[in-house]
């Protein structure tokens, strides 16, 4: 059962009467194909129209969409033979972030990525995403594995934000996406970056400081989320429609400012009604990166990627 956002009410309401009208034939035997192939025409126009305006606060909406494909859900479908590495050998294990080793069309990898679950028991495990320095001394660990043996590390992003609690804070949240964000850069490794949901704040440049940052068409990419824009600089979270706006965190925004470097597009309606779909495009982005990235030598690819980031905002 599809979840509809609120922008897409009109949608939901064509595509109930399509679901009534097609129970109706089922119980009943009419001959209703006429009125639905009418309804599904307008329908698809309707979800056409609706996805080619949509606004940087709607894009944020489609990007939160819980129905979106997880980093689980690329792993299962695009890497094989997965084995996921658990703890920081400080602390724990922390299940916002998930990693580990695998094979990506002949490439031995380390996959590294957020991950938000699926279902309520699902989101409680992972935390929605929201790492804790565990997670982030998690992912260096993983990194510094990866420089040791020469291989190709996939971060997938997606992420409101680092967790803001008192005991994150306690073990050193700021210190830990710092060296997260240094192992990065220090990669003599490629790195790639997918951003395939949200990509909020220092959660996400701490996995994302990458040689090549792919953004789906309706990810958002941003220092701080709409809300939390808004209840700093109009003291209101009512004003994140204009926050959003304000913050230029779409892909094609980002895309223009040279943060980002590829976008995979979507399918009308978002990843979520095409997950499969999606999935694959990725695979394919993906794989060009690497085959072009391992021809390069691991100095200059590190020297590059620094580079790119000191040139970020040097044209504005």
């Amino acid at each position: 059962m599809n979840t509809f956002l609120d922008f897409e009410k009109p949608i939901a309401e064509l595509e109930g009467k399509i679901k009534e009208l097609l129970h109706l034939s089922d119980s009943d035997h009419l001959n209703i194909i006429d009125e639905v192939a009418r309804l599904q025409t307008k329908a698809e126009r309707l979800l056409k129209q609706t996805y080619s305006e949509l606004t940087p606060w709607q894009k944020t909406q489609v990007a939160r969409h819980p129905e979106r494909p997880h980093t689980s859900d690329y792993i299962d479908s695009l890497i094989d033979n997965f084995e996921p590495l658990a703890g920081d050998r400080c602390f724990g294990e922390d299940r916002a972030i998930i990693g580990g080793l695998g094979g990506f069309h002949g490439f031995s990898v380390i996959v590294i990525g957020h991950e938000k679950g699926s279902n309520t028991s699902d989101r409680v495990d992972h935390n929605f995403g929201m790492a804790r320095p565990e997670g982030y001394r998690k992912a260096v660990r993983l990194m510094t594995l990866a420089d040791r043996f020469s291989l190709p590390v996939i971060t997938f992003i997606d992420t409101p934000g680092a967790y803001p609690g008192v005991g994150a804070e306690e073990r050193g949240q700021a210190e830990a996406i710092a060296r997260s964000t240094e192992a990065c850069l220090n990669l003599r490794a490629p790195l790639i970056s997918v951003i395939i949901g949200e990509g909020g704040s220092g959660g996400a440049i701490a996995l994302a400081s990458a040689n090549h940052v792919v953004m789906l068409e309706n990810a958002v990419y941003s220092v701080i989320s709409p809300e939390g824009c808004a209840s700093i600089l109009w003291r209101s979270a009512d004003k994140a429609v204009d926050a959003a706006a304000a913050l230029r965190l779409t892909a094609e925004d980002l895309h223009g400012l040279n943060i980002i470097d590829e976008i995979v597009k979507e399918p009308t309606g978002g990843a979520h009604r095409a997950p499969k779909d999606v999935i694959a495009d990725v695979g394919e982005a993906l794989y060009s990166i690497i085959n072009r990235l391992t021809k390069v030598p691991n100095g200059e690819l590190r020297s590059r990627r620094r580079q790119k980031f000191l040139d970020i905002g040097g044209s504005t």
